[in-house]
């Protein structure tokens, strides 16, 4: 025991306790894999699962690399653009600053060895070389953050831009969030993915090609004064470090694609609450609200710890293998010349000489030795870059798919509607839709769900311009549904549809939406101001618009047509309904639908909206459950929810229902 306690001293006691705590780490790895994997399993996630395994890859290959070939394609678009001016400033810049630093080793070397010569006049001569160059440095320097800062929003005004022209083409943006169930998020990626995964390639760029200059220049310079073979050296230690760590971090670019999901959740929920704040407050929701938010917040920690404590083992290793690992190398390499006494290059050189060749050698090989360190530690960020890559383009491939009329969704079905489904193929976009004015025609039209479910098997009917149109029927046969297909909003899964174009149709909800802006932009929207100057119509025509719905006085009470406020909660229920007909009588479309959009309002003022709309040539589809609206209809439609309707003429003998 003696000897053995004497065989532990203070050097080997270090190594061994670094050891205990690197089987330690590795121990408190395996078992939090594990209760990832365990609870994995108990969130419904197996193995067999590989569809989803399959859309979470984020990894560093030949897949990411197409794909951020193809997002650089949009936010550089061509050779001579802004962001290829500044990829060269950056270029220019990062030369720049390697030949500074080249320069103040050498300078900052011959300082030294002037005052360790107690040479006064070389002190002051170098030192004033260095105090002169420092503007210049500075200025580089800062050259170099303002071309990264300016560059990284570039990119994101180019990519979002585009982004943003496909998401708001057509009625994209509903589709993602009502049809295609591949998206849940789609402000999360919008916003924060956009400006991460910018933020993030340009920072890749500079510290890459950095590092990469440097390497290059201090091979040159080194192999003059040490040989080949020491550089040579380096770079084999950075392959071979670079594989490994890069294998390693495999998990990250999936954990990063996982965050994101979890963020977009909690941001989801949170919005929710604030949305719909007032029925929640009504129905004393707030403890299950919390409870909801909890979980998902709950969800999101319990990945983030993992996530940190991955970076943590993963910080661990790369300190070691990148950072301690390539000084050892480094000490080997720039000490063989000098502890090799039969080296020519010294045999006759003076302590000082020594002195200053090491310093200059030994710096220049630790700066490339850091270089090295930073190319593989650039791995980490890369694999972080390929899970934001990968979530990015998910998203455009989703626009892509939807804008060109294909979406992907669980296509749900009833084992009673096996029959229909056989004799009716749901194919969405089987249906044709023909363009013409003055008339709705639906032809042999299935009326089904994006779900899959099949409301009426065959609708058909027909109206003219000046036939006006009540339809009712039990809550979900169908109503609002009619109006979706009608409004090209879900697709059509057979038969013929004939219409007016988009811009003939008119939709006013319930629930109408106040956009941002002035008086003016509620009554107009969603044309603006130069969109009603254009069609010539005047301030004083949309005053006469508002008293038609006897909301005259809201344009004194809110201080004219340029007043800013925010109508979703300055109008009431009653008033936004009116605003929504106002806006109705200033578009004049063809046709106009009218979901429950009256039931805030008078039963006469009701009867003035309608008496108006059959005046100025405005054909309706109703509905509501009022009986003094059918003196305003000339047909009904009624739908009795088992997938049957009825649509017949309204005459005296026909009997109303309703309240």
């Amino acid at each position: 025991m003696a000897s053995y306690s004497k065989f532990l001293t203070a050097r080997y006691s270090t190594m061994a306790g670094a050891t205990a705590a690197a089987c330690a780490l590795l121990c408190l790895l395996s078992k939090r894999r594990k209760a990832a994997a365990l609870q994995g399993k108990k969130s419904g996630r197996t193995p067999g699962n590989e569809k989803e395994v399959k859309k979470d890859r984020a990894m560093v290959d030949r897949v990411f690399v197409g794909r951020i070939c193809r997002i650089l394609k949009i936010m550089v678009p061509r050779t001579f653009c802004k962001e290829t001016g500044y990829l060269i400033l950056i270029a220019i810049t990062l030369i720049l600053r390697t030949y500074c630093d080249i320069w103040m080793i050498q300078n900052g070397t011959v300082i030294e060895s002037a005052i360790i010569g107690r040479s006064r006049k070389d002190f002051k001569r170098y030192l004033f070389n260095f105090i002169a160059a420092m503007p210049a440095i500075s200025l580089v320097n800062n050259f170099l953050k303002y071309g990264l800062n300016e560059l990284k929003l570039c990119f994101r005004v180019r990519l979002t831009k585009y982004l943003y022209d496909q998401y708001l083409q057509t009625y994209t943006y509903y589709k993602m969030g009502n049809l295609d169930n591949r998206i849940a998020n789609p402000d999360q990626l919008l916003t924060q993915d956009v400006e991460k995964f910018c933020n993030s390639i340009v920072d890749l760029y500079s510290n890459l090609s950095k590092p990469f200059l440097d390497i290059v220049l201090y091979i040159f310079k080194l192999t003059s004064s040490i040989g080949a073979q020491g550089p040579t050296i380096m770079m084999a230690y950075l392959i071979f470090s670079g594989f490994f760590l890069t294998h390693l971090r495999r998990p990250t670019g999936k954990m990063t694609v996982t965050e994101q999901k979890y963020e977009g959740e909690y941001r989801y929920v949170n919005s929710r609450l604030i949305t719909n704040s007032e029925e929640i407050a009504f129905y004393n929701g707030n403890q299950r609200e919390q409870q909801t938010i909890h979980k998902t917040f709950r969800k999101l920690v319990e990945h983030l710890h993992n996530f940190i404590f991955f970076r943590f083992t993963m910080g661990f290793i790369d300190t070691i293998v990148a950072k301690y690992l390539a000084t050892v190398v480094g000490y080997l390499v720039v000490s063989r010349p000098f502890l090799n006494h039969a080296h020519p290059r010294h045999q006759n050189s003076t302590h000082a000489e020594l002195l200053e060749d090491y310093y200059q050698s030994g710096r220049m090989l630790l700066r490339m030795s850091q270089a090295l360190g930073r190319i593989v530690l650039a791995g980490r960020e890369m694999t972080r870059l390929a899970g934001f890559t990968a979530r990015i383009t998910e998203l455009m491939q989703v626009l892509k798919d939807l804008n060109s009329g294909k979406y992907k969704r669980t296509m749900l079905t009833q084992e009673k509607d096996t029959e229909i489904v056989q004799a009716v193929p749901l194919i969405p976009g089987a249906g044709k839709i023909v363009i013409a004015d003055n008339i709705i025609k639906f032809n042999h039209v299935p009326l089904a769900t994006p779900n899959g479910d099949i409301l009426i098997k065959d609708l058909n009917f027909e109206v003219r311009s000046g036939a006006n149109v009540l339809i009712c029927g039990p809550n979900g046969c169908g109503k609002s549904s009619l109006f979706r297909v009608l409004g090209e909003l879900w697709p059509l899964f057979g038969g013929c549809l004939t219409k007016p174009e988009r811009g003939k149709l008119f939709y006013v909800p319930q629930r109408p939406y106040m956009t941002l802006g002035t008086l003016r932009d509620q009554v107009i929207y969603p044309d603006a101001l130069e969109d009603q100057k254009k069609k010539g119509i005047s301030d004083q025509v949309l005053k006469e618009y508002l008293d038609n719905v006897q909301l005259g006085q809201i344009l004194e009470r809110e201080g004219g047509w340029d007043s800013v406020q925010d109508w979703m909660d300055v109008l009431s229920g009653g008033e936004k309904q009116r605003m929504a007909m106002a806006r109705l009588f200033y578009h004049k479309p063809q046709f106009a639908i009218l979901d429950e959009c009256t039931s805030a309002v008078s039963v006469d003022v009701e009867g003035y909206i309608y008496s108006h709309c059959r005046k100025v040539g405005i054909t309706l589809f109703t509905v509501s459950h009022r009986k003094s609206l059918w003196k305003h209809h000339d047909y009904y439609l009624h739908m009795d929810g088992r997938g049957n309707y009825e649509f017949k003429k309204i005459t005296e003998e026909t009997i109303e229902f309703g309240s």
